[in-house]
């Protein structure tokens, strides 16, 4: 008998999760703040300086969420207005999310390595009023004409702060630079308490998608609360046999601007009173140092990190006992970097997940235990969400075991693209249906694979080759280090397959050596046509590869 049956609906083609629903409030006035904060906990230490050991205990965190709103509110930011946070990786990030959003203001985190234009268009298209930033990147707000909050980038052990009137505000260019010692120091007893609906818009992220444009997504209080209802604890509460939430160790190494690092590390596990240690950037041996050291037991990852970390976990120098789960997202693991990783760590469970920045992260997550070892799989589909997978020429809905592309439906979805309603209209359907662009099948027991992106299938001679598919032959080659498959405008085919090639040091590799090898493990349609080779992959801060930047980089140079 098929399971499927019970998560698989043939008249409609809608798939169902194969869990629980999980009940959200249904109080139309609930913000996410006060909702993330209300969970109780045996939690002590909420966030951590990796490098300095500064540290925020659960107990300091409400306070300090108050202290912020409060200082926003005597700056002069009113309910809805948007607040940019041009921060790196640090204690405090959390701390300034929650209090904007708490506020009643609409936070809008950047990749703090944008460039000046990049940032002065996000200030512009949303409207901000408002920054929080370190030194290293006050010159990119010099002349952006609004007030900036400083914040202290590397904090000692313990701080003592003092309110006083002679520190609050001095000027950077044309933009008055506040103090976060103030700002940290108000009254919480003078926070607004704004009355939210769950249907405002609490943040605005440029978009991870790599089509078009770049849009910003509008995330609301209920995307967020749902997040972490239907993401962080729904998980935790699957592994509690195992350990409780107050006793885990997250390493954060994956940036919190982005919606994999904001809605997990920097918000949803505090709801669990885990310990978060965040590192400000990204360093093999800190990150040994610090698995060893704080004795972490969860990372969340992207697949460069995964292979980063199974290159650390083979010195003998460091203890990595500690270590219970690694969970990769944002683009598929190669069964190569899987396989090595399980050599290395196999008393660790590894794990796929997928969400995006327009399903607030919620999707599909993946486990592995005694019984399920579906590592190349995204997992099963999340509770209280629903997907369809659809045939994009026919339009009609395909059952387990065939692919298409991945349709989302439920609570996670974003609002809307911010000030542009033909994109929305263009990727949600008047049903509520979010076209990923993601193409997917489900195995008959509910587990999700990605086959790749729709607008990245290279259509040559009428046949469709998936080039994530070529990535994954390509990297097992002993003397490719990375590599990226993308399709190039041809007049007799249409496209051509060209690999992007980078060789390890001392290779002689050659552009035939290339050809033959996958050639000798792919159908005659799918055989790559192109070698280039590069001192490196492009990758987004997410670790997609920019498919786009190859195929423009090739055609402009031959």
């Amino acid at each position: 008998m098929d399971s499927s049956k019970n998560w698989y609906s043939d008249e409609n083609g809608v798939y169902k999760s194969t869990f629980s629903p999980v009940d959200l409030p249904k109080d139309p006035f609930v913000d996410a703040t006060s909702f993330l904060l209300s969970h109780k906990h045996h939690g002590t230490t909420a966030l951590i300086d990796s490098s300095t050991g500064f540290s925020i205990s659960y107990t300091q965190l409400p306070h300090m969420v108050k202290s912020i709103a409060s200082g926003l509110h005597e700056i002069g930011v009113s309910q809805g207005q948007v607040v940019l946070m041009l921060l790196p990786n640090m204690a405090y990030f959390p701390v300034i999310f929650l209090s904007i959003i708490s506020a009643g203001a609409i936070a809008t985190p950047m990749n703090p390595l944008s460039t000046f234009n990049e940032i002065m268009k996000q200030i512009k298209y949303c409207n901000v009023v408002l920054a929080f930033t370190v030194s290293e990147y006050l010159g990119k707000l010099e002349k952006a004409g609004i007030p900036v909050v400083l914040v202290r980038e590397h904090e000692e052990k313990s701080s003592h702060f003092v309110r006083g009137k002679e520190e609050k505000i001095s000027c950077s260019g044309s933009s008055k630079v506040v103090s976060f010692d103030w700002v940290l120091s108000c009254d919480p007893i003078h926070a607004t308490r704004p009355r939210i609906n769950q249907n405002d818009i609490a943040v605005l992220l440029n978009s991870s998608g790599t089509s078009g444009p770049s849009k910003v997504v509008a995330i609301t209080h209920r995307n967020l609360i749902s997040t972490v209802e239907l993401f962080v604890r729904f998980e935790a509460s699957l592994c509690e046999n195992e350990y409780m939430g107050w006793e885990t160790v997250y390493l954060d190494v994956i940036p919190m601007f982005h919606i994999y690092g904001l809605v997990l590390l920097a918000s949803g596990l505090l709801s669990l009173g885990s310990k978060i240690v965040i590192m400000h950037k990204f360093d093999e041996r800190e990150m040994a140092r610090c698995i060893s050291g704080y004795g972490v037991t969860h990372i969340p990852a992207v697949p460069s990190l995964v292979v980063s970390l199974t290159k650390i976990g083979k010195m003998d120098n460091y203890s990595f006992r500690s270590l219970k789960q690694v969970v990769s997202g944002a683009a598929p693991l190669s069964k190569k970097s899987i396989d090595e990783f399980l050599k290395v760590f196999p008393h660790v469970e590894l794990g796929q997940g997928y969400g995006m920045t327009e399903t607030t992260a919620v999707g599909f997550r993946g486990t592995t235990n005694a019984k399920v070892k579906k590592y190349s799989s995204v997992g099963l589909l999340a509770p209280n969400m629903e997907a369809k997978v659809v045939d994009s020429a026919q339009g009609s809905c395909l059952p387990p075991g065939e692919t298409g592309e991945l349709w989302l439906r439920g609570p996670g979805i974003m609002k809307e693209y911010f000030n542009s309603h033909t994109a929305t209209l263009s990727t949600i359907d008047k049903e509520g249906w979010l076209h990923t662009g993601d193409i997917v099948y489900f195995d008959k027991d509910g587990y999700l694979y990605i086959v790749d992106r729709l607008k990245d299938i290279i259509k040559c001679n009428g046949f469709q080759v998936a080039p994530a598919d070529l990535d994954a032959i390509l990297i097992l080659h002993p003397q490719i280090l990375d590599a990226a498959v993308a399709g190039i405008p041809n007049e007799q085919t249409g496209e051509i397959p060209v690999a992007f090639v980078k060789r390890s040091i001392g290779s002689n590799l050659s552009e035939a050596d290339v050809i033959d090898f996958v050639a000798a493990q792919v159908a005659p349609y799918k055989k790559v046509r192109k070698v280039v080779f590069v001192n490196s992959i492009p990758r987004s801060t997410a670790g997609k590869v920019l498919r786009k930047k190859l195929r423009v980089s090739c055609v402009s140079k031959y």
